[in-house]
């Protein structure tokens, strides 16, 4: 059993699905979380009460974002950044505007970059910490039912950065990996068009969805003290869809 006493964690995109089975996730094994996300009422329903906290605030929202990173994480032993926060878009390439591709790599890919940089120092004076970031099998194959071109290349950069940060941060003993998971049971599923639902199973060798709570433990494993020794790496979180 993994142990988080003394660790806090941010994470972004928190208030429902994935981010916030990673927030209940950290928050079981010891950890103090700061659950942000833009949509307010949802944060609210999804509060895990003191020590834990929210932010509603607009990852977009630079300056803001500094701050509940470098506010949620001061203090800890460990402190621990998750990059949760993704914006899908499926327009095919010829129907694509540029708006529409600048807001999804904001949203996917440089408010990561800016909350990387936010918790950098505050993880060099605590001795070290942990980052991972949630890309997708997306970012691998280059979209496909769940993502084109926008979502797809916004989240190849992801774990891009997670290799180059991981390589920038590691004098720091400053880990930084990510996960990449497959179809997940979440809104987004139930939302689907049943036959487009069927295909996706279809092409996972188990059989099934993923549950949030299956990617939250690899999340929690690379946050943990643990995996000091990880770093760099994208651990896929499929169900057999990809194997590399």
């Amino acid at each position: 059993m993994l142990e988080l006493d003394g660790a806090a964690a941010v994470v972004t995109g928190a208030a429902r699905g994935i981010g916030l089975a990673v927030a209940r996730t950290l928050a079981g094994q010891g950890a103090r979380v700061t659950l942000l996300d833009r949509d307010a009422a949802a944060l609210g329903a999804a509060a895990l009460g003191p020590p834990h906290s929210t932010v509603a605030l607009d990852v977009t929202d630079h300056p803001a974002l500094r701050a509940a990173v470098a506010q949620g994480l001061a203090g800890a032993d460990l402190p621990i950044l998750v990059n949760n926060a993704a914006l899908l878009n499926t327009e095919p390439l010829p129907d694509l505007d540029a708006a529409t591709w600048r807001r999804v790599h904001e949203v996917n890919l440089d408010a990561a970059f800016v909350a990387v940089q936010a918790a950098a120092p505050v993880m060099r004076a605590a001795g070290g910490g942990r980052i991972v970031n949630v890309a997708s099998v997306a970012g691998k194959v280059g979209g496909g039912l769940f993502g084109t071109s926008a979502y797809a290349s916004a989240k190849a950069g992801l774990l891009a950065l997670t290799k180059s940060a991981a390589r920038e941060l590691a004098q720091s003993a400053i880990t930084v990996n990510a996960v990449a998971p497959g179809p997940v049971d979440t809104g987004l599923i139930a939302s689907m068009p049943p036959e487009a639902a069927a295909r996706v199973l279809a092409q996972v060798p188990l059989g099934r969805y993923g549950r949030p709570d299956e990617v939250a433990a690899a999340v929690c494993f690379l946050a943990s003290r643990e995996a000091a020794w990880i770093t760099g790496e994208v651990l896929d979180v499929n169900g057999g869809l990809l194997m590399d």
